[in-house]
């Protein structure tokens, strides 16, 4: 008997489970705003130097070609590089005979000197065809700055890790649903004023803070609906869920598409979230942590509320603290202790959980982020391939939805990382002008790492206990973070040699690939409430190696040491 037991009686996946689910899902439709916003944000449209006053300049020099449009008249002022115009020079002299025709420049006087270039003193022009107003545009991240454009990117994956550390721990003292509050109040109001941001560095601030609150929805919304759904149920609410962030993919190219103001942009993606606060009164703290923390007055209230709100009005009654202690004796007598990260490496079940997953977390997000950050290398319109690229997680997690219920956790995490770094491996010997099959394996390995992202959560969330799930899912995901990091400053190697960002990244899915078999299945298992339960299931699972009587000795000595603060406490 144990706290499923109390949630099938309350009416199990009832009408306050769909309600809860739909509610904490709903911001998943702006989380996929937030991680790729900078793919909008931070676009670089087509720029040269720029020349002022260009018509009239060339009527009072040179007469010849003053009927010509100022467009046609760049090529003297600006050299031409793979037949567009110079990014970041401009000649030092203008080069009239460049244009053709009678000109005051004959083409056989002109030396090196006249042709010496120079960069781009009086700023830039940029077009406004893909993009109104970027930070790009705003404090001209080109040319010699442009290493800001994704620097920008990795502070507020910064952020995230920040976020993802500190919220882990605080959501297991504070509680999940305080920290998701909080973590919304944050979002809303500090996202809503990175479009305020008066310079490069106030912005970045705005971003790495706003990282900091996705951290926090994001962890505490799992937690959350994972503590209140009924085992059989907790693989197709997981999956559903991570739709949500699929159709956010889509909608955010449609809001950025019809904004194309990155002001604006911030604005519409985050203000939504003040609404979310509001309504986000109405979550139900879980009364499995509230257990846990020597609070079982707040969680029998509820597990009423939830009764009752399910039509079991009779049941509602019927529960008491009498009851909550019968079905749940281990946990409510277990020692109240702080818990912290070291308890994740503390014992070898746990120990052995913690590793695998740091490494399935690091290079799910480091090829994930590594494919999906800079869409317009692809040569499609950039909005198009937001599109195409948040449109092939639907079908990847309706086949991972089936892997999960069929297959389970562990085969299903271990084949999505593998297909994925094939997928990765294959396009390395795919000529550079096949544009569209490149493209469409790059797709094909987003929808794999999608996938295992799906699974990810749902598995990191099953393996670890309740009374440190929230520290578990915090430093799994801390893993995660640093991939998305890193990920951005790989692309660099490509000077080095243009297949060596490839290699990096499929081998990286590679070896989580393997390493994810070595976890211990989670399907169709009740969640986890202790560490001592974690060890008791998965200490000697197949999928870990035997515990020696030495290790053995180690959880015997730990069991006694918790019997002796547990005489202490009576």
């Amino acid at each position: 008997m144990g706290f499923t037991d109390l949630l099938n009686e309350a009416g199990g996946f009832g009408r306050f489970q769909m309600i809860h689910v739909a509610l904490l899902s709903i911001p998943g439709l702006l989380m996929a705003s937030q991680n790729l916003l900078n793919n909008f944000t931070a676009g670089v449209p087509r720029h040269y130097c720029n020349i002022p006053n260009i018509t009239a300049l060339a009527a009072a020099t040179n007469t010849s070609v003053a009927e010509h449009s100022a467009d046609s008249l760049l090529p003297a002022f600006i050299p031409l590089e793979n037949s567009a115009l110079s990014k970041c020079t401009r000649y030092v002299h203008v080069q009239w005979h460049l244009l053709g025709g009678n000109t005051s420049h004959n083409e056989e006087h002109t030396n090196l000197t006249e042709l010496q270039t120079t960069t781009c003193v009086e700023g830039w022009t940029y077009e406004k065809t893909d993009f109104l107003s970027t930070i790009v545009t705003e404090w001209d991240l080109v040319c010699n700055l442009r290493p800001l454009k994704q620097l920008c990117q990795t502070i507020y994956m910064g952020g995230v890790l920040t976020g993802a550390i500190l919220f882990g721990g605080l959501s297991d003292r504070f509680g999940r649903k305080a920290m998701l509050l909080w973590s919304y109040f944050q979002l809303a109001l500090l996202g809503t004023f990175t479009a305020l941001s008066p310079s490069y560095l106030a912005y970045s601030i705005f971003r790495f803070l706003t990282g900091m609150a996705v951290s926090g929805v994001i962890l505490n919304s799992v937690s959350l609906k994972v503590e209140w759904i009924p085992t059989k149920s907790r693989t197709f609410v997981g999956t559903i869920s991570s739709f949500f962030f699929t159709f956010g993919q889509v909608i955010l190219a449609g809001v950025a598409y019809s904004l194309k103001d990155w002001r604006q942009l911030h604005v519409a993606v985050c203000s939504p979230f003040f609404i979310i606060f509001l309504y986000s009164w109405w979550y139900s703290e879980s009364a499995r942590w509230l257990l846990l923390v020597d609070r079982p007055e707040e969680a029998l209230r509820q597990l009423q509320r939830v009764a009752r709100i399910n039509g079991r009005a009779e049941m509602a009654d019927k529960l008491s603290l009498e009851v909550l202690q019968s079905h749940m004796q281990k946990e409510v007598r277990s020692p109240r202790t702080v818990h912290t990260a070291y308890d994740l490496l503390r014992t070898p079940a746990m120990r052995r959980i913690s590793m695998c997953l740091l490494v399935v977390w690091f290079s799910t997000s480091f090829a994930y982020y590594g494919l999906a950050m800079d869409l317009q290398k692809f040569g499609v319109n950039i909005y198009l391939m937001q599109v195409i690229f948040g449109a092939v997680d639907i079908p990847a997690k309706l086949v991972v939805l089936g892997m999960l219920s069929f297959l389970g956790r562990r085969m299903t995490q271990g084949l999505c990382l593998l297909a994925s770094s094939s997928v990765i491996f294959a396009n390395i010997f795919v000529p550079n002008d096949m544009q569209i099959i490149r493209t469409t394996l790059a797709v094909l390995g987003k929808g794999f790492t999608s996938a295992s992202f799906t699974c990810v959560y749902l598995f990191t969330g099953e393996l670890y206990p309740t009374i440190i799930r929230q520290t578990g899912m915090g430093f799994s995901s801390t893993m995660a973070r640093v991939g998305s990091m890193a990920a951005p400053a790989v692309l660099i190697l490509d000077e080095v040699f243009p297949a060596l960002p490839s290699v990096v990244y499929g081998g990286s899915a590679l070896v989580a690939g393997v390493t994810a078999f070595l976890l211990p299945e989670t399907h169709s298992t009740p969640l986890p409430d202790t560490i001592q339960e974690v060890e008791e299931k998965w200490g000697k699972s197949r999928s870990c190696q035997p515990l020696n009587e030495a290790i053995q000795s180690e959880v015997v000595d730990q069991a006694a040491k918790e019997q002796e603060v547990r005489l202490t406490f009576l």
